[in-house]
């Protein structure tokens, strides 16, 4: 399918709510896929979304007929797609931007997702350890990482029952023997729940804009049979390194290069052994508990070997 047949199926979606051309949709296809190197299918969903956000479209706008599957939050392996689900308010986050009303993490028995409700879809304030029924809630990916969004036409029904959430953690444990590029100090894009990394100074989704800066270990752990990727997040990133997001702003403002940060934290943990645990998002362990280990007897092997990576 070509971006003008892509273009033609998302007007089709919103030519009765807004006014737009084909040409329209197009034009914003092509500046994502031919200027930022964006893929066809994350540029449809970004173009969906913004088409979405900003008719604030009811159900029927995207074809969900008003008969949505009742899905397990472990089973969602597409984007786009309209369902129903039960879960609890396992984990409520601070959200990053005034556009969003609440974000964190719902789960039921196949599993848990991450969820995301619009400050000006007007809904009810979801309660953390609280269950309920979501009905009309749409899907997302971003990098293998799924997720649903809540909109004005989600119905929020609390329940009074509890429900078993799933356990999808996953244990690795290794010597960490790379650190990946877009490590150390980082900066993120600021626009609503975008959370994209920055690739000079621009996202792929919003292009140009002033990113906030964060702190990524984007790792490998070698067991010496297997290879896993892992991801640090802020909290696990200083609590592996040790450095906190100022003590890593100062470095780098003081050498004028923000790679300093990354090469700073290799030269400390590179070659050393930890045992993590987490859930698995796409290729990568996300790292929600930290564990440094004893040094095997073959420390200095490891290490060299780490460095020669």
């Amino acid at each position: 399918m070509n971006l003008r047949e892509h273009a033609e199926d998302v007007h089709g979606q919103f030519s009765d709510q807004l006014e737009i051309t084909v040409d329209d949709v197009e034009d914003r296809l092509s500046t994502l896929v031919d200027e930022y190197k964006v893929p066809v299918d994350e540029a449809r969903r970004s173009v969906t979304n913004h088409y979405l956000d900003e008719a604030d479209m009811d159900r029927d706008a995207l074809g969900s007929g008003g008969d949505n599957e009742e899905r397990g939050l472990g089973e969602v392996d597409e984007a786009e797609e309209w369902i129903d689900v039960t879960a609890k308010v396992v984990d409520l986050w601070d959200p990053r931007s005034d556009a969003v009303g609440q974000v964190g993490l719902i789960g039921d028995p196949t599993g848990t997702i991450k969820f995301t409700k619009w400050a000006k879809s007007d809904l009810a304030e979801l309660e953390a350890g609280e269950v309920y029924r979501l009905e009309n809630v749409v899907t997302d990916e971003y990098e293998g990482q799924y997720s649903v969004k809540l909109n004005r036409t989600t119905n929020i029904e609390k329940l009074d029952e509890d429900i078993e959430v799933g356990d999808d953690t996953t244990e690795v444990e290794g010597a960490l023997v790379d650190i990946q590029s877009g490590s150390g100090l980082i900066k993120r894009c600021p626009d609503e729940d975008c959370t994209r990394v920055l690739q000079n100074g621009r996202c792929q989704e919003h292009g140009e804009v002033e990113g906030e800066f964060d702190l990524r270990i984007k790792g490998v752990l070698d067991d010496g049979n297997d290879a896993h990727e892992v991801i640090f997040d802020k909290e696990a990133t200083e609590e592996l390194t040790g450095m906190n997001l100022e003590e890593a702003k100062d470095m780098a403002m003081d050498a004028l290069d923000t790679t300093v940060v990354a090469d700073e934290m290799a030269e400390d943990t590179l070659g050393h052994y930890y045992r993590v645990a987490g859930p698995v998002f796409g290729r990568y362990v996300l790292a929600d508990e930290l564990e440094k280990l004893d040094e095997p007897a073959d420390h200095e092997e490891l290490l060299i070997k780490a460095r020669s990576i």
